[in-house]
């Protein structure tokens, strides 16, 4: 670099007496270039005559790697080429690499910007964990090979884009606290622990995922999530500890849901589990604090242990079915917390029920239209109807206009006291038509 400096100031003083000789001087400068950016890297040689950059000793700054070295195209970027490098504020990667080893970015914590080009095929394990300042990431649809925490602890992360062809993004973004906007295409199919610990408000599942893996949600601060009819298993973990979490709707296709899946989910406060569902993991709803309300649907035929362990505020759980056996590996072999105020309620008609389940009461829920007598119909400018059934039953009076196609809104949520209550509805003469149905809160 010495050198250099005192060929720039040669040309200065040049400048202006011999503008010819400035010419032919800045020709050699730009061939003296090069070879100080290559001689900034470290190398290995492939088996096939390229090379693999294995380190940096650059001032840092916006770093473009080169094509080609002494002749030699570089295909890939290994370990430790940038590792620790705090000097380094973004990465420009050439068309020629393939392949971007593991570490090879980790803990450059001053990088803000990287291109990835699309002739990568492989990125592997932790390649820019822990590059805290990184805001955007493009991955490209070349990368067929994805390693764990490829951008894990990136927390200053907000955006980022998986292109069209990537297919897994498993472990991709774990504890990225800040992405709160990713662009996921049809062509993935695994998103295996890849979100852990992110900061999304929402977040959509792309229908070409056919399974939650392990942990894959895990810390995560939505408030709601859609999940397509193309999943069938929920694994372990999966949502524990999404404490924002306050509303999950489970669609016909999911059979399985594994342990703590969705444990110290501290705001879910209803859950229907459909009758597809064929296996239940234990602790499923562990610590779900603001939990009230459960559904499961007729179909489900065993729940696990510890199922509803430490859910405080649980106080009804509707089977729409025969009472469900009870399988798992629960040390204590209870289903409801110790203190719970649960009550299990069930429809006439159904078997293996008795007036307790795993040790708190079971009532039949049993409301029924009076659509006779003195109270039904119109009335002082109102329409209405006594509701019968089990004393202190909940239930929702709801109403629709179009039978054909149901959009039910609720009306008013009651409890049957002393076995009765009077509905009525003063907004009736507002709709052409008006239907009424009653269903568990």
């Amino acid at each position: 670099m010495k050198t250099l400096s005192f060929a720039l100031v040669s040309v200065i003083l040049l400048h202006n007496s011999k503008r010819k000789a400035l010419l032919t001087f800045f020709g050699s400068l730009l061939v003296l270039l090069p070879n100080i950016v290559q001689a900034q890297f470290t190398y290995t040689t492939n088996a096939d005559d390229t090379l693999t950059i294995t380190g940096y000793t650059g001032a840092g700054g916006v770093v473009s790697i080169p094509t080609n070295i002494n002749g030699q195209t570089v295909t890939g970027i290994g370990y430790p080429s940038f590792y620790h490098n705090t000097n380094v504020t973004g990465v420009i990667i050439p068309s020629s690499v393939t392949s971007i080893g593991a570490q090879a970015f980790n803990a450059c914590r001053s990088m803000t910007e990287v291109i990835i080009p699309g002739s990568v095929k492989s990125i592997d394990d932790s390649a820019f964990d822990q590059c805290f300042s990184l805001t955007n990431v493009v991955v490209p649809g070349s990368v067929t090979n994805v390693g764990d925490t490829i951008f894990g602890h990136c927390t200053s992360l907000t955006n980022a884009t998986i292109s069209n062809g990537v297919t897994s993004i498993a472990s991709m973004f774990v504890d990225c606290t800040s992405l709160i906007s990713i662009t996921i295409p049809p062509s993935v199919t695994n998103i295996d622990w890849a979100f852990e610990g992110c900061g999304f408000s929402s977040f959509a599942i792309p229908s070409s995922v056919s399974s939650i893996g392990e942990y894959t949600f895990y810390g995560c601060i939505f408030t709601n999530i859609i999940i397509p009819d193309s999943i069938d298993s929920i694994s372990d973990f999966a949502f524990d500890y999404c404490r924002s979490l306050t509303r999950i709707t489970f669609p016909n296709s999911v059979t399985n849901i594994g342990y703590c899946a969705f444990g110290n989910c501290t705001s879910l406060t209803n859950i229907t589990i459909p009758g597809s569902v064929s296996s239940i993991g234990d602790e499923i709803f562990y610590a779900c604090q603001s939990l009230s309300n459960a559904t499961i649907a007729s179909g489900v035929s065993s729940i696990a242990f510890e199922m509803f362990d430490t859910c405080t505020n649980l106080t009804s759980v509707f089977f729409g079915g025969n009472a469900p056996a009870v399988v798992g590996d629960g040390f204590y072999g209870q289903v409801f917390d110790d203190d719970t105020k649960a009550t299990v309620y069930y429809l006439p008609g159904t078997t293996g029920w008795s007036n307790t389940y795993w040790y708190v009461p079971a009532v039949p829920w049993n409301p029924q239209v009076q659509n006779g007598g003195a109270s039904f119909g119109v009335r002082s400018n109102q329409f209405g109807f006594n509701i019968t059934g089990t004393t202190n039953i909940p239930i929702v009076v709801e109403a629709c206009t179009n039978l054909a196609n149901p959009v039910w809104t609720p009306l008013t949520n009651v409890s049957l006291t002393n076995g009765s209550f009077y509905f009525s509805d003063p907004q009736w003469t507002n709709y052409p038509g008006r239907f009424y149905g009653i269903g568990f809160p």
